[in-house]
């Protein structure tokens, strides 16, 4: 298998609400068959109910709540962006989980969930300059 992701499907428990949220980031995506697609660089977010995400992938939807253990992240170009990011999520109904802070790694970054739990990281990391594409590419931190 190639290394990559294509697609980042988020199970929600009420697609128009999702939809709004994201569009109040700023997101713009298409509404096909009841589903969002956002592109979101070289991939896309996608925005589904999580009864059919859940039937589809063959599992059972034990519902949201509780720490799910994945954050997605959204790296910044400058320090300053978190903070606006940060406080544009509030605004469109997000719990802010971790307030934006100095890291170990010497960025700053914050946490907040979306209406459905999802949690997002906001960070500015030094370390991963942004292309103009909007991509990283990871350092060669010298491991293996």
């Amino acid at each position: 298998m190639e290394q990559r992701l294509s697609l980042i499907t988020l199970g929600v428990a009420d697609l128009g609400r999702s939809r709004d949220f994201y569009r109040q980031l700023g997101w713009q995506g298409q509404e096909v068959e009841q589903t969002v697609f956002f592109q979101a660089g070289g991939l896309a977010v996608v925005l589904w109910a999580r009864q059919s995400l859940a039937e589809d992938a063959g599992v059972e939807d034990r519902g949201a709540g509780g720490f799910a253990g994945v954050a997605l992240a959204h790296n910044v170009r400058e320090r300053a962006e978190v903070d606006q990011l940060m406080a544009a999520a509030a605004r469109a109904g997000a719990k802010v989980t971790q307030p934006a802070r100095d890291t170990s790694y010497g960025g700053y970054a914050g946490y907040f969930t979306d209406p459905d739990g999802h949690l997002w990281e906001i960070a500015w990391n030094p370390g991963f300059p942004i292309a103009a594409d909007g991509t990283i590419t990871i350092p060669d931190f010298g491991t293996t």
